[in-house]
């Protein structure tokens, strides 16, 4: 069992495969410019699935691949393969831009659930965003997953001024598909020129909503991030990650294994314990993995200020979000 100073139980973990990404979303990547890591200074395959069964001996039930963009990595259908042999439920956070290339991987990775990142169901607004001209493709690989059976969680950073005009059109794809609409708060991360004015918090989002939606509160499972509600008659349900404005801590128990094989106990946690050094030098990772989790500050990272109008996003330390992993 892999225990913090505050008895929260961690059993999630989430692995980065890669920092690189074929999208350039300026909340996520610093710059066009962004230098990414060598694959000598990434896990390997192989070290990734022996990291893991370690995790899995301590009690972890579920592991998640992320990025960067993982599918831009050369053996991440290796990476699935394998890791869907181990006993735990895997899933899978993406831009959707490669699925079609991965979905018998997939299937038969018996992945029931993934994660899509879409900000906008506008094809000029995805290219302001992403610097790409893929939103095709990305809506017609969510198509596809649907089509084979496979939930749809779609995570809509939401942006004052930029995509927060879309959400009750978010809302509406729920009425005939049984899709999940997670709407986040925008984050500060290193070099993505977080202001608090930009925030569309969770009280904006149900007030929009509410103008032309009536919808009802779901009840949340333990250890979830999002607030969940559903529009009567609908058949998809929508959600809100409050990161910014109403934290969900309390009932934390997520791990993060950045690409480099770093770990992280929280999402804005300025330290990082390096697993992949010790692993390769043959010593016992379980002390680490266990000294980094008890270390957990109470809320995230312990680097926030409860108005989030006072927080300084410059004086956070913490990588930026494409080099931790979503």
């Amino acid at each position: 069992m892999i225990l913090d100073k505050h008895q929260r139980i961690h059993n999630y973990l989430r692995i980065s495969l890669t920092d690189n990404c074929n999208l350039r979303c300026f909340y996520c990547m610093p710059d066009v410019d962004y230098s990414f890591m060598p694959s000598s200074q990434l896990m390997q395959a192989d070290e990734i699935t022996e990291i893991a069964k370690t995790f899995i001996q301590l009690g972890t039930t579920k592991i998640r691949l992320t990025g960067g963009e993982p599918l831009v990595r050369k053996d991440a259908d290796t990476i699935i393969k394998n890791l869907s042999s181990l006993p735990i439920n895997l899933s899978l956070t993406t831009n959707g831009v490669r699925l079609h290339e991965f979905i018998q991987t997939i299937l038969e990775a018996q992945i029931k659930s993934i994660n899509i990142s879409l900000d906008t169901l506008q094809a000029d607004k995805f290219h302001l965003i992403t610097k790409r001209n893929n939103f095709k493709r990305v809506w017609d690989n969510i198509q596809l997953l649907l089509e084979n059976d496979i939930h749809v969680k779609l995570n809509v950073v939401v942006m004052r001024g930029i995509n927060d005009s879309e959400i009750t059109e978010f809302v509406a794809w729920t009425r005939d598909t049984n899709i999940h609409i997670r709407f986040i708060e925008f984050m500060p991360f290193k070099g993505n020129k977080w202001v608090d004015d930009k925030v569309f918090t969770w009280q904006d989002i149900l007030a929009t909503i509410e103008n032309k939606y009536r919808w009802i509160k779901l009840k949340d499972e333990a250890n979830v991030t999002t607030k969940n509600y559903r529009v009567p008659e609908h058949k998809g349900t929508f959600a809100v990650i409050s990161t910014i404005t109403a934290p969900f801590c309390s009932t934390c128990n997520r791990m993060r294994l950045t690409a480099d094989g770093r770990m992280k106990n929280c999402l804005f946690s300025k330290d990082e314990t390096d697993i992949l050094s010790a692993f390769r030098r043959g010593e016992d990772i379980v002390p680490l993995i266990l000294g980094n989790v008890e270390a957990k500050a109470l809320e995230r990272g312990g680097q926030f200020v409860e108005d989030f109008h006072q927080l300084q996003a410059v004086g956070i330390e913490n990588r930026s979000m494409i080099a931790i992993g979503g």
